[in-house]
């Protein structure tokens, strides 16, 4: 597997400033604490004590400042779920696997920060590019996966990779998806062992 490229953000000035990481550590505490929705620029430049002309010359607007936090996090449960994947050399336990973290990842941040959480479904909500850039990793890594199974000979080769991959997806995006996931809650954790073993019996050949 290919190593997780970066999610895109629409930021300004120096990439690796430390005002830039000042902005992200105050933005990440005020909105896990008021929510995004009730934080604004300016609760954020009283916080680090800078002015919001100064906090605009790094981030171009809050959405900006969220897609950042979001990416962080996206970053993170792709990471876990790539993590996952590698632990085992077969195609299908790796599909298997990729069903369990993500679910899991994706719980932990719907139940553990529910403030944060509101970040993600306003990203969703809107289609950031964050998200749509994590979509088309999850997508891809699908892909590799079915790739390698039909290497194997674990998995059939009559579907086109594409669409047997985004028919996959389709199947995981209620356990990835954050304003689908709140009305997938109640069906965890058994749902991506069932999800998976299903998916995996359409793929024999």
């Amino acid at each position: 597997m290919k190593n997780a490229s970066t999610h895109p953000v629409s930021a300004r000035g120096p990439v690796d400033h430390e005002v830039r990481d000042q902005v992200v550590a105050a933005a990440t505490e005020h909105f896990s604490r008021y929510g995004y929705e009730k934080t604004t620029v300016s609760d954020l430049a009283k916080a680090i004590g800078f002015s919001k002309a100064y906090i605009y010359k790094f981030f171009e607007s809050k959405q900006a400042i969220g897609e950042m936090i979001c990416a962080n996090c996206l970053r993170e449960i792709e990471a876990e779920v790539r993590v996952a994947i590698a632990e085992t050399d077969l195609p299908p336990e790796k599909l298997r696997r990729m069903f369990k973290a993500i679910t899991q990842a994706s719980l932990r941040l719907f139940t553990q920060d529910r403030k944060l959480y509101e970040i993600a479904a306003s990203a969703a909500t809107e289609r950031w590019q964050v998200v749509q850039t994590y979509e088309e990793h999850i997508q891809k890594m699908l892909e590799e996966i079915l790739l390698a199974g039909r290497q194997t000979g674990d998995f059939e080769r009559k579907t086109p990779l594409d669409e047997t991959a985004l028919a996959i997806y389709l199947v995981m995006r209620p356990y990835l998806n954050p304003l689908l996931l709140q009305h997938s809650y109640g069906f965890n954790p058994e749902a991506p062992m069932h999800l998976s073993s299903l998916v995996l019996r359409s793929l024999s050949p």
